[in-house]
């Protein structure tokens, strides 16, 4: 695996989820070709430099929930971007079934 390439092409898939939709880090990483590096997809974009503009908070995990933990100041800004595009939470969850892009 060339860390490097595979990063770009995360963040090509990630640029790609259209507003209003999310994709979670298993998707991306089955795109990318690398179906087991959910986490390396966490960590790719954990690791953004402070001025991206990669909609990183269209990207969610398996069951629908932000990865942050609820109520810190990162969940509530993914949360609010989200909520911009029009992806709504119930709880702590979106549903995948209305809103996760299929490509």
């Amino acid at each position: 695996m060339q860390t490097s390439s595979l990063k770009e092409e995360i963040w090509q898939i990630v640029a790609a989820i259209p507003p209003g939709n999310v994709a979670t880090y298993g998707q991306i990483a089955r795109l990318a070709g690398y179906p087991n590096h959910a986490r390396y997809v966490g960590t790719t974009l954990k690791n953004l430099p402070h001025n991206s503009r990669l909609p990183w908070h269209r990207v969610v995990n398996s069951k629908g929930q932000l990865s942050f933990m609820p109520g810190s100041l990162a969940w509530l800004k993914q949360k609010k971007k989200l909520e911009i595009e029009g992806i709504v939470l119930l709880g702590n969850q979106l549903s995948l079934k209305k809103f996760q892009w299929l490509n």
